[in-house]
């Protein structure tokens, strides 16, 4: 059944907190999902940090899954050192375009860099804080929540976008992106003992937004490959019109048609958008947290340093209503409960 909680492994999925870290404020932090706009988490945690605001207890969908598990790993650092330096030639070569594939990118290169980054041997049960990624289970469409295990393997399957990633076989399953069942995880913030959860909503201005004057459809990833204005040297965008996948999936026939890749990710965006509204309608969160982030596309990945900044601002913007919520769900003289 869809939205079904399916726990891949276990519920809280951190055997190896020390007693030190059980001792801190239950801070839950829900990262919800948005591609490239993703970016802006690494602002929000920064500026939550720069408050004395930590979070002790993470959840991610997709993109937001791997700024969580980044977080937990002491990684943040290098993601965004690596965000920083990224062009729009830069992001494509990281693109593997296979033909025979669930997926027309094969994310290899991209799983590659992870391990590069981050390293192959980190356990999520290693970190120091609960964690969770959140993906969809391919068949039965139930919500999975990775709590134990590879933390690339589940990052990775938390944001296998359907038809551009291949489904990550896990544990007898094949998983993909869990945007599509749980947008922005609070519940399982919750679920793993929140005392007051904080959520990052990257889809609250996203319909519509990335579009260019002139235009009837919006350009999703905020540029087209093949259009000439995309900032890409002529002589790689010559190789992309070369080869047929790629026209078939990134070209639009005039500029009031959207292309196929434009087709797939604006329906992705109208469900997770309409799934983020009913969740956190049900499951609320203490405090929410909404980046103005909707003008920037989703593969805009060169954008790194406007949307961390705009992430930060977020915080700055409702600090007076995060520090009344810690006030009131963690009081001082109650920490040693908690």
């Amino acid at each position: 059944m869809l939205g079904s909680k399916d726990n891949d492994i276990s519920n809280t999925g951190n055997d190896k907190i020390d007693n030190s870290a059980k001792k801190e404020p239950k801070i839950g932090l829900a990262l919800g999902g948005g591609v490239a706009r993703g970016f802006a988490h690494i602002g929000v945690i920064r500026a939550l940090l720069r408050h004395g605001i930590k979070p002790t207890i993470v959840a991610g969908t997709s993109i937001g899954a791997l700024v969580g598990g980044c977080y937990l790993a002491g990684k943040l650092d290098d993601l965004e050192e690596w965000g920083l330096s990224l062009s729009r030639l830069r992001v494509l070569s990281y693109l593997d375009l296979k033909v025979n594939s669930a997926g027309v990118i094969g994310g290899k290169k991209l799983q590659r860099l992870m391990k590069v980054r981050l390293g192959d041997d980190i356990d999520i049960e290693e970190l120091p804080y609960p964690f969770a990624t959140v993906a969809t289970d391919l068949v039965t469409g139930h919500e999975v929540w990775i709590t134990k295990g590879n933390l690339i393997e589940a990052m990775t399957a938390s944001f296998s976008l359907p038809g551009l990633f291949p489904p990550v076989e896990r544990n007898d399953r094949f998983l993909i992106d869990g945007a599509l069942v749980n947008p922005v995880p609070v519940s399982i913030c919750q679920a793993m003992g929140a005392r007051m959860t904080i959520a990052v909503d990257l889809n609250a201005d996203m319909i519509g937004k990335a579009t260019t004057p002139g235009e009837k459809v919006p350009r999703v990833a905020g540029y087209d490959l093949l259009d000439s204005d995309n900032g890409i040297p002529n002589k790689k965008q010559n190789l992309f019109k070369s080869i047929p996948m790629t026209k078939k999936l990134f070209a639009r026939s005039d500029k009031d048609h959207p292309s196929m890749f434009g087709v797939m990710v604006s329906t992705l965006n109208i469900v997770q958008d309409r799934l983020t509204r009913s969740r956190l309608a049900g499951d609320p969160p203490d405090v929410h947290i909404k980046p103005n982030v909707g003008h920037i596309g989703l593969m805009e990945f060169d954008r790194a340093a406007e949307l961390i900044k705009e992430g930060e601002a977020a915080v700055e913007r409702i600090l007076t209503e995060i520090i009344a919520a810690k006030n009131v769900l963690l009081p001082d003289n109650d920490k040693d409960e908690f």
